[in-house]
């Protein structure tokens, strides 16, 4: 069963127990005021291959994603919502079973923020704000390390008076935005208190698994499970799982000099969306991960081969996949989902000329219902290796091996006469085959 690296806990544990039939996720989405890129894809991905790797083994799950669009539209004009379902569906992210925004939901937030006054964990001023009071909590901290004691006022809210620094607003006055109506007077949800109701909302009460990239972890992740254990009487989420920090080219995200690239941009380079899938199940999801348009390219390349060979593989006779293999790339997802483990093992079987090409087929289409590279595709309508072609590629690593590098050159060259691009890298010979 799944196994995940558990933020709270600082461990890998199971994520649902044996025997479970069902797992509910929340993640949380991108939020108004930015142009969706791919650290956000980064973190639905994650949500993506915990559920494939669930429905293997025949558990039904139910994901619910929520978006924050309170506040300015994104810089490209698009609704928020429509902007991320178009580049999740283009790098094949299952769409969640809910997807409710914060303005659809202020009904349960305020039903929520006034359980809190009830059972003292929040407390009204005269400003018209309403506070978490984090003293009431006794484990907040828990998540994130963060000691209450030592946090200071965080700037961007309207700094009401508060009983300690660590509160936070769940309800505050409005300014020239849209607002609802509330027994506080008329205002608007704080930025953590819509992530806890829609949750709670679309899921109920018991969550197996909640992601979220690193960077909400603290304030919003510590704060929004503070207000929904406080809101229940009983801890919700078991389980916390969160994305590395995405940088591209050394960039952060919204640096001046270009931060991170959008999808369409990606695209617009001529290459393709599930590129970009492939480059991030190359490093472990938890992990510091800076992408660069090198990786993009080559990881272009390798789908683009596999594709090839897929379809070349699909013209041979039918055999059973490889247990081996098979299973010690499985064993590799279940195991906190080491993608690049699995990834590897696959490059091996790709170059193992003892597994019949017919099993190599079943194999590689087999694990792509967790890889989610769209193998098949090729099937029918991509070029296979020309003739002469297999070959070649067999005799060029030999010849590399031996020193010979003028043969060697001169296999590329006749390669690319042949249509099928080779390019070295640090895992061995690549190759793809130009499109006709």
């Amino acid at each position: 069963m799944l196994r995940l690296y558990d933020t709270r806990h600082r461990r890998v544990e199971p994520i649902v127990p044996p025997g479970a039939r069902s797992m509910r996720v929340y993640g949380c989405g991108p939020v108004a005021g930015h142009t969706v890129h791919l650290g956000d894809l980064r973190t639905a991905l994650l949500t993506d291959l915990a559920r494939r790797v669930m429905e293997r083994r025949g558990v039904r799950v139910v994901v619910c994603l929520g978006f924050s669009d309170l506040g300015h539209p994104p810089p490209d004009g698009s609704g928020l919502f429509e902007a991320f379902t178009a580049d999740a569906l283009a790098l094949n992210i299952h769409p969640p079973e809910h997807s409710p925004e914060v303005s659809e939901t202020v009904g349960p937030m305020v039903e929520m923020i006034a359980r809190l006054i009830e059972r003292g964990h929040a407390y009204p001023t005269p400003e018209g704000f309403v506070l978490f009071d984090a003293a009431s909590f006794p484990s907040y901290g828990e998540l994130s390390g963060n000691r209450p004691e030592e946090l200071r006022p965080m700037a961007g809210e309207a700094d009401p008076p508060k009983r300690h620094p660590a509160d936070w607003v769940l309800w505050r006055p409005a300014r020239d935005e849209p607002a609802w109506r509330a027994p506080w007077g008329r205002g608007v949800p704080g930025r953590h208190t819509g992530c806890s109701a829609m949750a709670l909302h679309a899921l109920g009460e018991r969550i197996d698994l909640h992601v979220g990239g690193i960077d909400l972890c603290f304030p919003h992740h510590e704060n929004e499970r503070a207000q929904s254990d406080a809101a229940t009487g009983h801890e919700v989420v078991a389980h916390w799982a969160h994305s590395g920090h995405l940088l591209f080219e050394g960039r952060e995200p919204y640096e001046n000099r270009g931060g991170i690239p959008t999808l369409g941009e990606v695209t617009g380079a001529g290459l393709d969306p599930l590129a970009v899938r492939l480059a991030l199940l190359g490093h472990r999801y938890r992990g510091r991960l800076n992408l660069t348009w090198e990786t993009l390219r080559v990881a272009d390349a390798t789908l683009r081969r596999w594709r090839s060979r897929v379809a070349g593989w699909a013209e041979s006779p039918s055999r059973a996949m490889p247990e081996g293999p098979v299973s010690a790339i499985e064993d590799a997802l279940d195991d906190d989902l080491d993608t690049p483990t699995a990834l590897r093992l696959l490059r091996a079987l790709e170059r193992d000329e003892a597994v019949a090409p017919g099993a190599r087929f079943e194999t590689f289409l087999h694990l792509d219902r967790f890889l989610g590279l769209d193998l098949a595709s090729g099937i029918g309508r991509s070029p296979s290796l020309p003739p002469g072609a297999a070959e070649l590629l067999q005799r060029r690593p030999r010849a590399r091996e031996a020193g010979d590098w003028a043969a060697a050159d001169r296999l590329r060259a006749e390669l690319a006469g042949l249509g099928v691009l080779v390019r070295d890298t640090s895992e061995g010979q690549d190759w793809s085959v130009r499109p006709a």
